[in-house]
């Protein structure tokens, strides 16, 4: 019988105390998650914008750029957390603002340099020049740090948010003190990585984090076929009071998104290395302590029109190329290998 039956029945150990606590933080987050929820209204607005309308950003524009913070976390060396609490930013933002593609380089970046702020230690935060350097962007500093304050206001300064993540922690740990004594246990890096995949899609956005880590979690429990982990789940699902409805639609998504993810024509961020392939030429100049780009113009603050019910998104870059899809390209010789951060001071030759 599961340890949270025997709680309700009154019994009162050690280990039924530490199930109330984690049921009443799961509670408290529950409670607070559609605070930190894109506008829905905005996410469709992206939805349904053309790939090539230089006007707004379209779904396949986001999770470009999406899959880009996925790279450039791993890159780094920054934590899964770091990573969702960028994206949630990222569409927090974008919902709320009509946004031109030329800018979602600088918008992006600016939201995992600062989720990697608000979770990662200080001493393990890159620079603004790093990270400008490393993602190869038309940007300068005082352009990243321009925009990180104008994300920062107009989320009203609310950078830690309850994320799916969140919730996938917070499930774990619930079911790992329900089953305790069993030999197999739910693999957390796993989780993590399904929920990173189904986040590179904006589709995903609209779920409530409560339900999108519900859905990966009695999905993998299932297909691991513990019947006493899915009855913990299920009693997580009715404290929550989560729809049965809502919960097979997601679980739908998630298993098509998991299919689509293991077939051989995905191509996946966390398999991707970041490297560069550049001329000798190149690699010298990128040996220079600065970073030279050319200077932009004033960022405007004039908002739209109230009917639109939308800010206005401020002039901050240059269109670039997608990290991913400047991968792998046909030059002379790799640059700026994992190593990277390790021994910034040497780089290896180009044949």
């Amino acid at each position: 019988m599961p340890k949270w039956k025997d709680f309700y029945n009154g019994v009162h150990s050690r280990l039924d105390m530490e199930a109330v606590k984690l049921m009443r933080e799961l509670k408290a987050n529950f409670e607070q998650e559609r605070n930190y929820l894109p506008k829905e209204t905005g996410l469709s607005l992206i939805e349904s914008t053309r790939e090539n309308d230089n006007r707004g950003i379209s779904a396949k524009c986001r999770d470009a750029k999406v899959e880009d913070l996925w790279s450039l976390t791993s890159f780094f060396g920054y934590s899964t957390k770091t990573f969702v609490l960028a994206v949630n930013l990222l569409d927090r933002f974008l919902a709320m603002m009509k946004v031109q593609p030329k800018h979602l380089a600088c918008i992006s970046i600016s939201c995992l340099h600062i989720a990697a702020k608000a979770v990662e230690e200080e001493c393990n935060v890159s620079s603004t020049n790093e990270l400008i350097r490393i993602s190869q962007c038309k940007f300068t500093v005082s352009d990243l740090t321009r925009m990180e304050k104008i994300v920062s206001e107009k989320l009203n300064f609310q950078i830690q948010a309850i994320t799916a993540l969140t919730f996938l922690h917070l499930y774990h740990r619930i079911t790992l003190s329900d089953t305790s004594d069993r030999k197999e246990t739910l693999n957390l890096d796993k989780l993590e990585a399904q929920l990173k995949a189904c986040i590179c899609r904006i589709a995903f956005s609209k779920a409530k984090p409560s339900v999108l880590a519900l859905s990966l979690l009695t999905q993998e429990i299932e297909a691991m076929q513990a019947a006493d982990m899915l009855e913990t789940a299920h009693h997580v699902q009715r404290h929550l009071k989560i729809a049965d409805t809502e919960l097979i639609h997601w679980r739908g998504l998630v298993a098509k998104c998991m299919s689509d993810y293991s077939s051989p024509e995905c191509s996946k961020p966390d398999n991707k290395k970041l490297v560069w392939i550049v001329s000798r030429r190149t690699a010298q100049g990128l040996h220079t302590s600065h970073y030279s780009v050319p200077d932009l113009p004033t960022i405007p603050e004039d908002c739209w029109d109230e009917s639109e019910s939308e800010d206005s998104c401020e002039d901050m870059s240059s269109g670039e190329e997608s990290l991913s899809s400047s991968l792998g390209s046909d030059a002379e010789g790799p640059y700026f290998p994992l190593h990277f951060r390790c021994q910034s001071n040497k780089y290896p030759q180009t044949s």
